[in-house]
């Protein structure tokens, strides 16, 4: 992943912690080509974070999507680690996107942290549910979600908390390395290369491979990258086209163009089948295994 230059390291700031460490991680990249801090563990004092979001008010979204078999095998753990680890001590609004909001389980929520459901209509393919995911987010980001919360998180509900995630993963943009790729050279990396695609890049082009199962940021910032996407995802099926990686692709041109304001490392999003690795120190998040043939059939 490369060295983050010297000069770089002694400017790095966060509107959450204040000045980051990230000389306490020499063995990892800890910052982008434009400034950004790449957050790992150890980069960054979580009682500061705690303590800044606190003094400001904060309300945090968070979205996930439950449609179909993912309702019943992923839903209800994904909530209750939410619960244990998901912005602890602030306040927290969950807004479940279902096609059966009768089923979501009840989960017993704390102080100061409310559930939505918010019901959609079941796409025919699951390719058709990723993909529809940025439009119907683009919605409720300019409705009740977008008037709720000050920042929002979207995610893959496929996955469970296992450490704390809290306000240090907070900025205007936040874009998540991929778990499986981070350590991949660029030309590698595995970005729509169909020219005819409104998600495509170059082999010059790209930063790092970030992952559609987690990014966030400011509603207004959200709003700009659901709105590229929805445009990018359009102009593709009116052409004919469907991306690689489908929403992730446009995802990935979109950060390429317009940088995110902060990365999270694979600390935040991890996958066990991929091992132990020595720089991973505290997952946050866990993949869980993928059945595939069980929940998209």
């Amino acid at each position: 992943m490369g060295v983050c230059p010297s000069a770089i390291m002694s400017l790095l700031r966060d509107n959450f912690t204040g000045v980051l460490h990230p000389w306490a991680r020499p063995e990892v990249l800890t910052c982008t080509s434009w400034g950004a801090p790449i957050i790992w563990d150890g980069t960054f004092n979580p009682d500061i974070a705690q303590q800044v979001a606190g003094q400001q008010n904060l309300t945090i979204g968070l979205t996930v999507f439950a449609v179909g078999r993912y309702l019943e095998k992923y839903l209800a753990r994904f909530l209750e680690s939410a619960e244990q680890h998901f912005m602890v001590g602030q306040h927290v609004v969950y807004y479940v996107f279902t096609e059966r909001p009768a089923a979501v389980p009840q989960v017993a929520l704390g102080r100061g942290r409310r559930l939505r459901v918010e019901r959609v209509v079941q796409e025919r393919r699951w390719q058709d549910v990723s993909m529809a995911r940025m439009r119907t987010l683009h919605a409720a980001l300019g409705g009740r979600l977008g008037r709720e919360a000050h920042f929002v998180f979207c995610m893959d509900v496929d996955q469970h908390f296992s450490n704390a995630f809290g306000p240090e993963t907070l900025a205007d943009s936040v874009a998540q390395l991929h778990a499986w790729h981070y350590r991949w050279p660029r030309w590698f990396l595995p970005y729509e290369r169909d020219v005819r695609s409104a998600a495509a890049l170059s082999r010059s082009e790209g930063d790092f491979y970030y992952h559609a199962a987690v990014f966030g940021g400011s509603v207004a910032a959200l709003r700009r990258l659901t709105a590229h996407c929805t445009r990018g995802l359009q102009r593709d099926r009116a052409l004919g086209l469907e991306a690689r990686w489908h929403d992730e692709s446009h995802l990935n041109k979109f950060f390429w163009l317009h940088k995110p304001a902060k990365v999270l490392s694979p600390e935040f999003c991890w996958s066990p089948e991929i091992g132990w690795r020595p720089e991973v120190h505290r997952p946050r998040l866990l993949w869980a295994p993928k059945e595939y043939a069980l929940v998209r059939d």
